[in-house]
C-alpha cells in the first residue's frame, strides 16, 4: 500500500522563535497570531482501503458540484483534482461591509501498488464524498520473491 501524506509549510514557520534568547518577552508578537488570520486554502483529505479485488478511495470534496470534480487514472497512478467557487458577503442592510471570493483548485495523485482496470472503476459523489471503486487488473498482482 502507497504512503500518503500531507505537507504544509507553514506548519515550520509556526514554529520559528524571531528572537531567540528574549523569552516570553515578545511572545505576542510571534508568527504563530499572524499565521492564523489567514484563512487555510481547501485541501482534500483522501482516505484509500483494499482487498483482493478491489480498491476504495474515499475523498472529501466539501461544497464542490460533481460537474467541477475530474478523476483519471493511468495504469496505478490516479489522480483527483476539483474546481473551488467560494464567495462570502456581509451586509449591513443594503450597505455591503465586506465581499470575499476564492477561486482555486484542489487536487491530490497518487500511485497504488497494482494496475486499474479502468473499464470497471465507478464514481459516486455524495454530500461532499467523492467515492470512487477501483478493481485491481487480473494477472498484474504484486509477486513477492524470497531472498536467498
Amino acid at each position: 500500500m502507497s504512503n500518503l501524506t500531507h505537507f504544509n509549510p507553514f506548519n515550520e514557520l509556526s514554529r520559528i522563535d524571531p528572537l531567540p534568547g528574549m523569552g516570553d518577552l515578545f511572545k505576542g508578537f510571534a508568527l504563530r497570531p499572524i499565521l492564523r488570520d489567514f484563512e487555510a486554502e481547501p485541501q482534500m483529505k483522501v482516505e484509500v482501503s483494499e482487498d483482493d479485488k478491489v480498491y476504495r478511495v474515499k475523498a472529501e470534496v466539501p461544497g464542490v458540484k460533481k460537474e467541477d470534480i475530474d478523476v483519471s487514472v493511468n495504469g496505478n497512478r490516479i489522480s483527483i483534482s476539483a474546481e473551488i467557487r467560494e464567495e462570502k458577503e456581509e451586509k449591513k442592510g443594503e450597505k455591503v461591509i465586506r465581499s470575499e471570493r476564492y477561486y482555486g483548485k484542489v487536487s491530490r495523485s497518487f500511485t497504488l501498488d497494482e494496475e486499474i482496470d479502468q473499464g470497471a472503476t465507478q464514481a459516486k459523489y455524495t454530500d461532499g464524498v467523492l467515492d470512487l471503486t477501483l478493481p485491481k487488473k487480473p494477472g498484474t498482482a504484486t509477486k513477492k520473491i524470497t531472498v536467498s
